[in-house]
C-alpha cells in the first residue's frame, strides 16, 4: 500500500504524477475515508498549490491500512458517487484512484481536466454518465458543508 500523489503546480494542467511514502510530509489534499469534512471548490486553491494525494489500496484490504500514518489536517472525503471501473462497477463509494482524482478535479471546478485523466481507460465516460447530475451539484457548493447537505438531498431524493 502507497500514496499517490499528483502534482499541480499550475491551474488546468497536471504536472507530476509520483508514488511517495505514507510518511513523507505533503501538503496537499489527501482523499481518505477517515477525512473529517468533504472536498469542495473551497479546496481548489490549496490543490492548485500543492496537489491531490491518493490512497493506493484495495478495497478488499482496506481495514488493513493504517489511516494514523496519514497527515491529519487536510484529509477530505469523497462525497457518495458511483464506481464505473470494472471491479467495483454500480457500487458506491468503491472508487479506484482515477475515478476519485477525476471526481475532485471535477469538484473543484477542473471539468476539461476531470475528463482527460480519464484517458486510456475504457470507463471514464461511464463514470461521468453514471455521476454526471451529482458531479454537478457537488461543483457548485461553496464548502464541504454545502456538499455533504446536497449529497443528503440528492440519496433521499433518488434512493
Amino acid at each position: 500500500m502507497r500514496s499517490e500523489t499528483v502534482q499541480r503546480p499550475q491551474a488546468g494542467q497536471i504536472q507530476k504524477i509520483e508514488s511517495i511514502p505514507l510518511r513523507r510530509h505533503f501538503n496537499g489534499i489527501i482523499l481518505s475515508p477517515s477525512g473529517p469534512q468533504a472536498v469542495s471548490l473551497a479546496d481548489r486553491e490549496h490543490i492548485e498549490r500543492f496537489g491531490i494525494g491518493l490512497i493506493d489500496c484495495s478495497w478488499n484490504k482496506i481495514e488493513e491500512f493504517d489511516f494514523s500514518k496519514l497527515p491529519k489536517r487536510n484529509n477530505r472525503l469523497l462525497p457518495w458517487l458511483v464506481a464505473a471501473n470494472t471491479i467495483n462497477y454500480g457500487r458506491p463509494w468503491r472508487l479506484n484512484c482515477v475515478e476519485a482524482l477525476s471526481a475532485t478535479l471535477y469538484i473543484i471546478g477542473e471539468k476539461e481536466e476531470a475528463r482527460v485523466v480519464f484517458d486510456g481507460f475504457s470507463y471514464g465516460e461511464e463514470f461521468l454518465r453514471l455521476n454526471g447530475e451529482v458531479l454537478e451539484l457537488y461543483s457548485q457548493c461553496k464548502d464541504g458543508k454545502e456538499v455533504v447537505k446536497v449529497q443528503n438531498a440528492y440519496l433521499a431524493e433518488y434512493l
